[in-house]
């Protein structure tokens, strides 16, 4: 592989729904431009970009995989994202580490969830995107349709800038519209056509659509514009300049059609990718923060002889190797062995074996070049989103920003000793994804996973298991209950115990009331003449507190109330700190009961937005969860709902609401508070609380 600088590399990221054969193009891709040795297929668990045993063994991809293709004196590297929603993460990491989206789109499905939601996300970039309608060889496949779907569900901008020669089983070629010329395919070979006029059967429509692309592009410049009116002929160089133009300012969306199977239309794909998306060099310089408190900023452009600047935005652990980290240089150019600076975590790292990645290989560089893409293993200290720069020039760059995770569980080892291994690798899980996350909930002493879906975390147990040996099972999280009081009472709490020698001696008197919501615990001092000695009053708090913690009706911390001490007696030998404290344990046992206490639940607020023909639906469904609706508005298109839920409703309400939206509905939680629980719902935790104190004793 010869060295490109940034006028010669472009960055790609292949985005579109689950299915669209997004893999497969690449695949295609890369082997017509000859750095893939041979033509593999997803469902045989040979594609190039498909290397993971959980990506074979189901058959779509769950990890960005990057590959790359020379042609036409240039490198273009492609980074195959994933198409479920579930492995989203991936594909915003890949969007973030390219220049332009290559969106593509099955020609019989046709415009679906997950092509809008990454369509809109590269938008939201300020990305170029090129169209493609992929299995054009399909049985259904309808161009047209597919073509009217884009305008009318994503962007009226689209044109086509070629078009097929035939559909399904009689799919032969394409017409690119800026050449005018037909390209034919033999099946079976690399992708090779032969170049002709026309055919008869397609004038009409050619004719037609070659008018809405010289109308389409005119329409985005004056002096183009000028010369249309005026009934000047717009040349194929003139036409193709005006569309790239067209396409950095987002005004133009070109559209193609492919079969990767059968090799039909890859090589043309090839040439208009070189032709209209930009390269490195052509990006926007990027605002990188400086100093020690990174305040100040400074801009970086893709030149080799700008400060070393690159931004890791994936990192996979492999086995036999350890972590790879797969980064994008977007300042200066670095060499294998050189030591560069982690500036996100203030540590020096040395890049041994520089790479770049292909598929599941790796092919060793001596030098990436400014706007490249390249891999290094083993590195100590650097992660998803660190920044790698120089000591002289240390900058940090703008992270990945990765989407909420909306499913959590429960997680725990299977084998009894096997939790330090169960902790270590879903760190390392994280490392590699960070839509996975990890927390310990120290009220319900469990360990929380979260992710972007249910298949999300069923794959992320798989890789656990795979790559550390640890075999883990997921679970529906406890809740984090608490109780309160709603009613005043006092009471005496005392501890007496004589044993021979010195005995045990504590009593007190307290009155307990509650207090407002979230303003926790209080105790005051109310004695008077000495009647307990005031060393020991804080053993009698300490009591009272260790007891709420154990609470009153199904072991939950009691909250919001507060407790005064108000009289007792001593014992001049037997009393001590640890007799009061017993005390204080007896006193609250003896008056919290009777202050009518009640279980507080905790709620969550939930921002959905959905399209306005799924709103009754999701309302009515929000109403059977004890939801209380806050507002809904509406923009003609969509609503947003804003309501607040218990989060003992919760648990796979996000599956729900893909189901109920047909993956449309898009959810963010945050925590709201803890209210007071119905009562029948509460007596239903009191009494599982008890099968699980009968089962404890059993």
């Amino acid at each position: 592989m010869r060295d490109y600088d940034s006028a010669g590399i472009r960055n790609i990221a292949v985005v579109g729904h689950g299915a669209s054969g997004k893999t497969s193009l690449v695949d295609a891709l890369c082997f017509a431009a000859g750095s893939g040795k041979r033509h593999g297929s997803t469902k045989d668990g040979t594609a190039l970009t498909d290397h993971l045993p959980e990506e074979i063994e189901r058959g779509y991809s769950i990890s960005l995989g990057c590959a790359f293709a020379e042609w036409q004196e240039s490198k273009i590297n492609f980074i195959d994202t994933p198409s479920s929603l579930d492995f989203q993460g991936d594909a915003i990491a890949g969007l973030a580490a390219a220049d332009g989206a290559l969106c593509v789109i099955g020609a019989a499905s046709g415009v679906e969830v997950g092509t809008e939601r990454m369509f809109r996300a590269a938008v939201a970039r300020q990305d170029p995107v090129l169209f493609v309608v992929s299995m054009m060889d399909k049985e259904h496949a309808d161009f047209n349709r597919v073509y009217q779907q884009i305008k009318d569900r994503l962007t009226s901008k689209v044109i086509p800038v070629e078009i097929p020669c035939g559909e399904g089983a009689n799919f032969q070629g394409v017409i690119n519209l800026f050449t005018q010329r037909a390209y034919m395919y033999t099946t079976g070979m690399k992708g090779e056509y032969v170049e002709q006029d026309i055919p008869a059967e397609c004038r009409a429509q050619f004719e037609t659509y070659r008018r809405e692309l010289i109308e389409a592009i005119s329409a985005t410049n004056d002096t183009l514009l000028e010369r249309y009116l005026d009934g000047q002929e717009i040349d194929r160089d003139t036409a193709i300049h005006g569309m790239k133009d067209a396409m950095a300012r987002r005004d133009l969306f070109p559209l193609f059609c492919v079969s990767s199977d059968n090799m039909i239309g890859v090589r043309a794909l090839l040439t208009e990718l070189v032709q209209l998306m930009p390269n490195a060099y052509e990006m926007e310089e990027i605002h990188a923060l400086t100093g020690a408190e990174g305040h100040n900023t400074v801009q970086l452009h893709a030149r080799d002889d700008g400060p070393f600047a690159a931004l890791v935005f994936k990192t996979l652990n492999e086995p036999h190797v350890g972590e790879v980290t797969y980064f994008r240089v977007l300042s200066g150019k670095v060499d294998t062995g050189q030591d560069v600076f982690n500036a996100t975590r203030d540590s020096v790292e040395k890049l041994g074996h520089l790479s770049v990645p292909f598929g599941k290989e790796r092919i060793e560089v001596t030098t990436l070049h400014a706007g490249d893409i390249g891999c290094v293993a083993k590195l100590r200290n650097t992660h998803t989103n660190d920044t790698l720069s120089t000591r002289e020039h240390p900058v940090r760059l703008p992270g990945i920003t990765y989407p909420e995770t909306v499913v959590h569980f429960a997680v725990r080892a299977t084998i009894r000793g096997e939790e330090d291994k169960l902790q270590q690798g879903l760190h390392r899980l994280h490392d590699e994804d960070p839509t996975l996350t990890v927390h310990y909930h120290p009220e319900t002493h469990e360990t929380i996973v979260g992710g972007m879906g249910e298949r999300h975390l069923d794959v992320a147990m798989s890789v656990l298991r795979r790559k550390f040996g640890v075999n883990a099972e997921l679970a529906k999280p406890r809740i984090a209950y608490r109780e309160t009081i709603t009613a005043r009472a006092e009471g005496q709490g005392r501890h007496k115990k004589q044993s021979g020698g010195r005995g045990q001696f504590g009593d007190c008197w307290i009155r307990m009331g509650p207090m407002p919501r979230g303003e926790g615990y209080l105790f005051d001092d109310k004695i008077v003449g000495g009647a307990i000695p005031s060393k020991y009053v804080p053993a009698v708090d300490r009591g009272v507190q260790e007891a709420a913690a154990r609470g009153v009706l199904a072991g939950f911390p009691l909250v919001d109330f507060r407790v005064e001490v108000y009289d007792g007696s001593t014992h001049s030998v037997d009393s001590n700190e640890m007799s009061f404290r017993m005390a204080g344990i007896q006193a609250f046992k003896s008056v919290a009961g009777k202050c009518r206490p009640v279980i507080l639940e905790p709620l969550d607020l939930l921002e959905i937005t959905v399209p306005d023909a799924f709103l009754g639906d999701v309302l009515g469904d929000l109403s059977g969860r004890r939801g209380a609706i806050l507002g809904t508005e509406s923009d003609g298109r969509q609503s947003t709902i804003r309501a607040v839920v218990p989060q003992a409703e919760l648990h796979l309400y996000a599956t729900q609401l893909f189901s109920l939206t047909h993956g449309y509905g898009m959810l963010t939680r945050r925590f709201s508070g803890y209210e007071q629980m119905p009562h029948e719902s509460a007596q239903r935790v009191i009494a599982e609380h008890v099968r699980e104190l009968e089962a404890a004793d059993v």
